[in-house]
């Protein structure tokens, strides 16, 4: 049951963040930027290094955070805290570099919506899970 309510949600997540993207297209008059599937889509060499720390980072403070809320049920905040956090350091980076240094400084307003979406996401599931 757990897997189809994941499911379920991520579908929700997936068409809502579209649905916003695709009418702040509109209403910025942001163009459509082709971007290959899987891939980071560095804005520079920069933004490349940047995000190569930031993930390096982010993948040892989560492992770090996941075996203490394994070890210690009651610091299960505290993994919400660090995933907010990393979330938002990467997102705005990506949004950052998008506006100071792309030929589409508008993307950042995608990404910076697409940002919230998540943290909003994120804070409805845990939400729950705790509940």
């Amino acid at each position: 049951m757990f897997w189809v309510k994941f499911g379920l949600i991520a579908i929700i997540v997936f068409v809502l963040i579209s649905t916003v993207k695709f009418l702040l297209r509109k209403i910025f008059k942001v163009e459509k930027v082709k971007r290959t599937f899987f891939s980071y889509n560095h804005i520079n060499d920069s933004h490349r290094k940047v995000d190569k720390w930031v993930r390096t980072f982010t993948v040892i403070t989560l492992i770090i955070l996941a075996i203490l809320v394994i070890n210690y049920k009651e610091l299960s905040y505290l993994y919400l805290i660090g995933v907010i956090t990393l979330l938002t350091v990467d997102y705005t980076i990506r949004a950052f570099f998008e506006m100071k240094y792309s030929k589409h400084p508008k993307q950042a307003i995608l990404t910076l919506a697409e940002m919230f979406l998540m943290l909003i996401a994120i804070l409805i599931v845990f939400q729950y899970w705790i509940a």
